[in-house]
């Protein structure tokens, strides 16, 4: 015990000695640990907002009847041209509508299903909006809007007015903000709109519904589900997609094949739809992580030439404590806890520098029109970004300590002396 506490008295008395450069290096620590901290949490932050306006938006699992050619046409029924290479030109949709078949007894299954956590029904018709001499063309989707609340944030999307006005509204509509804006219409006003068939019904905006996204919102709004089914003249059995949300997202592949196979439907699974998305999503945390651990890295090159130069002016030092007994072990050990040290202090200052930035960048208003419910910019606190960055500090130093402390442990005191 008497031996660690002469040997932290002579590196307190190395680091006061050299106030200077000992408060450089830990400042190089402390901007390379905020810097660290404040690109971590900003960009983990923003990627978690992007990821937030597809991913809570996509289900699962979205289930739906593809209109498409048959795969298999007669003549691949002939046993004349069993082992042929054929060629079918000019071949057409089959005639079918786009509705799910037997899409209540599908629903119904799919409840009771352990994987799954809910789903939402939805119908859609292509219709006309029409107010004054104004008519643009679109697509009102039919919805239970609280479940749709429920399972993908729906109501984060909703600018004006609120979800619950469209369960009391049997004829109410969320407009999207697009239309809106181009129609001059508001909260309260009416629209009418017509079906492809000729159908025209009077709706009341009850609220305007802006995804982020411009192609959506020019085109796209909602109403109950039960109100498209009477636009198009059908049953309360009419369904043309179903939105599947899982307990867990990793059977979305496995499930959506399954029910593609025994369902002959198609089944797209979150990985399929948003392929890109996630490629993108993922070279831009690579960018990051490959960013903020150089800014370490460089931090403990810093101190890595500090305490270099360090052993150089101290040699005259270091001759003199091993000449009065002090080990090489004992030596190195004095570097070691320099560096230690100076990466502890500058690892705390980081954490505090970072995270005192970091808030100040989470209350920086951030208005756009096209990410309405975002009012700062968006900032991370996850812990583990303190933890890893005050770990890295000490783990950088330490190295950058042991490397140079090698040399010092290797000094012969005699050739020191002799040399003076």
């Amino acid at each position: 015990m008497q031996a660690i506490r002469v040997i932290l008295d002579i590196t307190r008395t190395h680091l006061l000695s050299r106030i200077k450069q000992t408060s450089i290096a830990a400042l190089g620590v402390t901007f390379g640990i905020g810097a660290f901290i404040i690109l971590m949490g900003f960009m983990t932050g923003l990627n978690g907002l992007l990821d937030g306006l597809i991913l809570n938006r996509t289900p699962h699992i979205h289930i739906y009847n593809e209109i498409k050619p048959s795969e298999i046409q007669p003549i691949d029924l002939s046993d004349r041209f069993q082992d042929a290479f054929n060629v079918v030109k000019s071949v057409k949709p089959k005639q079918m509508q786009a509705r799910i078949h037997n899409a209540l007894p599908l629903i119904a299954q799919l409840k009771q299903d352990s994987r799954v956590l809910g789903l939402t029904p939805q119908a859609t018709a292509q219709v006309f909006y029409m107010a004054g001499s104004i008519e643009l063309n679109g697509m009102v989707t039919g919805i239970d809007v609280m479940d749709e609340v429920q399972l993908f944030n729906f109501d984060d999307y909703i600018v004006e007015g609120s979800p619950q006005a469209l369960i009391k509204s049997a004829n109410g509509i969320l407009l999207g903000s697009g239309i809106a804006r181009k129609m001059s219409l508001s909260v309260g006003d009416k629209v009418q709109i017509s079906t492809v068939s000729g159908g025209l019904f009077p709706l009341k905006i009850v609220g305007i519904f802006q995804s982020g996204l411009a192609d959506v919102d020019n085109v796209q709004s909602y109403v109950n589900l039960k109100k498209v089914q009477q636009m198009l003249g059908a049953g309360s059995n009419y369904i043309s997609d179903i939105n599947v949300k899982l307990h867990d997202i990793a059977l979305s592949v496995p499930m959506s094949e399954e029910i593609s196979r025994q369902h002959k439907l198609t089944a797209v699974d979150i990985n399929t739809a948003n392929a890109q998305f996630e490629t993108g999503s993922d070279i831009r945390n690579l960018i990051t992580y490959a960013v903020s651990i150089t800014l370490l890295i460089v931090a403990g090159f810093g101190i890595y030439n500090i305490l270099n130069m360090l052993i150089y002016e101290k040699m005259n030092d270091i001759a003199i404590l091993k000449a009065i007994g002090f080990s090489g072990a004992d030596v190195q050990l004095i570097f070691i806890s320099q560096a230690l040290i100076i990466g502890l202090c500058g690892g705390l200052l980081g954490l505090v520098f970072g995270y005192g930035f970091s808030v100040l960048i989470d209350n920086t208003p951030f208005e756009t029109e096209a990410l309405p419910t975002i009012k700062t910019f968006p900032v991370n606190f996850d812990s583990a970004y303190y933890i890893g960055g005050i770990i890295f500090a000490l783990v950088s130093t330490f190295l950058a300590g042991y490397l140079p402390s090698r040399k010092a442990r290797a000094i012969d005191p005699v050739d020191i002396i002799r040399g003076q």
